[in-house]
């Protein structure tokens, strides 16, 4: 999911399911030398608090970059994944276990730029 580029209103948490989801739009670095994204969904199960960080005037039609996905365990098997996105927002999720998913969407299309982290 590095480089996915996010909709802030396709970012969604259901505190009563405890799920987090989102869907972006990914570049596919595993069928390099293809320059591909492809839309994709993340979900986390299990997730008993999200809080978002920078957020304060993103509208829903913002893009964000998620530059990273991380886990630290906090109390065995509890954790926190942190969504790490460009301009410094960033998305926390307590979890009581890590639990999650990706999976691609629909069918891939050629991508003009590839994200470059020089």
């Amino acid at each position: 999911m590095q480089d996915a580029l996010v909709r802030a209103g396709d970012i969604s948490f259901k505190a009563k399911a405890r799920q987090f989801a989102l869907a972006a739009n990914r570049f596919a670095w595993d069928a390099q030398p293809a320059t591909e994204r492809r839309r994709s969904g993340l979900h986390f199960e299990h997730v008993t608090r999200a809080q978002r960080r920078g957020f304060r005037n993103i509208s829903e039609d913002s893009i964000l970059s998620l530059l990273s996905v991380t886990y630290t365990e906090t109390n065995a098997p509890s954790g926190i994944v942190t969504l790490t996105f460009s301009a410094s927002h960033t998305i926390l999720l307590d979890v009581e276990y890590l639990d999650c998913a990706m999976r691609d969407l629909g069918p891939a299309w050629r991508s003009e730029h590839k994200p470059s982290h020089e």
